[in-house]
């Protein structure tokens, strides 16, 4: 086989272990995750989106891969920011969120330094030596966090749960776990003495005086490898404290709106929306399970977010568009819908956003 055909093939592979499980065999096999009851969103078996769509298929996945249409990103992407040494603790009605790339994020408040779907590893996969490899350094040093209080993990792919990175913070800060049914079985893996609360959507957790966790839906899918599809669940959380709300999503589908809408119908506005709005394209393949930007400027309407802190983008290649084009779109969806720039940032690694009490005011017409 000529190099570049190996080359490709391989690539094929370690994304099929990272996006994970499409095969029909997976979906046979007993959960190994999870044992539980019957739900509007698991079948005894497998977690699924109510009235939803499921992830496509390996034939699609090789029709998308050999299809054409990827366009390259460049071997580096330095953010414009400086990697950042957060302050030790951020109180009263401040928010302060620094991005440390891709869905890695420190969001500062109540007292309380907050990470969701920490990676500090060099690629999300599973392998060494294949698989989306991160194209600029973490926006925080690992040395450089202030203490870890609680580490959200939303989901298990491995752009979202790095085991080596969760076994780090554990032996740093034993900071308290908090993820969806499923998931911390495989935390256990790596992290055995891990504190762990397992949350089905719907739940609330108090993880300080005035400080609730609530556990949401989004419209994803799990898996690690080629049999345990679905086998975890996916959430979106609110973080819920006297500075304002916070509504957070790792990965999420569209689904016309209904999560969000569901989410302000539940919580009432948000100060702060952290949303995905890269790895969408093409849209036939990846539409159910991640939103483009001109959705993600919906979302922030749907949920009544002041103000929204972009990831998903920038920091791992996972998908066809290039490497700026979700921010270009970004942009223009919020243009069309005459809504300030300033309002939905798309995050750097080492950019610190000091998220302000009110909306700014808009320009002067004419």
């Amino acid at each position: 086989m000529k190099r570049r055909s190996f080359l490709k093939w391989t690539g094929i592979g370690a994304l099929v272990a990272i996006a994970g499980g499409f095969t029909a065999r997976g979906a046979m096999a007993a959960n190994k995750y999870y044992s539980g009851p019957i739900s509007d969103h698991f079948d005894g078996k497998l977690f699924f989106n109510p009235n939803g769509e499921e992830p496509s298929g390996f034939f699609n996945l090789l029709r998308w891969k050999l299809g054409g249409g990827n366009i390259a990103w460049p071997e580096s992407f330095p953010s414009p920011f400086p990697q950042a040494v957060p302050e030790t603790r951020v109180e009263g009605s401040r928010i302060v969120v620094t991005m440390i790339g891709h869905a890695s994020m420190l969001i500062q408040v109540a007292g309380l330094n907050i990470l969701t779907d920490p990676v500090w590893d060099e690629r999300a996969s599973p392998f060494r030596f294949a698989g989306p490899k991160r194209i600029n350094p973490p926006g925080v040093r690992m040395g450089d966090l202030p203490p870890i209080d609680v580490v959200i993990v939303t989901h298990n792919h491995y752009d979202h749960l790095d085991l080596e990175t969760l076994w780090v913070l554990q032996g740093r800060d034993k900071p308290h776990f908090v993820t969806p049914f499923g998931n911390d079985a495989i935390i256990r893996s790596r992290v055995a003495d891990a504190k762990i609360t397992v949350v089905d959507w719907g739940d609330a957790i108090e993880m300080a005086p005035g400080v609730k966790l609530h556990c949401e839906p989004c419209h994803h899918w799990s898996a690690r490898g080629l049999g345990d599809r679905r086998m975890a669940l996916w959430a979106a959380f609110v973080v819920e404290t006297s500075a304002g709300k916070i509504y957070h999503i790792g990965d999420t589908g569209f689904h016309q709106g209904i999560n969000y809408r569901a989410a302000r119908e539940k919580h009432g506005p948000f100060r702060l929306a952290n949303l995905p709005f890269g790895a969408y394209e093409p849209r036939w393949f990846m539409r159910a399970q991640h939103q483009n930007p001109e959705e993600a400027v919906e979302g922030m309407l749907a949920c009544e977010a002041t103000f929204v802190a972009g990831h998903h983008w920038g920091t791992f290649k996972l998908t066809d568009e290039g490497i700026e084009e979700p921010v270009a779109a970004l942009h223009a969806a919020l243009d069309a819908r005459n809504i300030s720039r300033e309002r939905f940032r798309p995050m750097r690694p080492g950019e610190v956003f000091e998220v302000p009490a009110a909306v700014p005011a808009a320009p002067p017409s004419g």
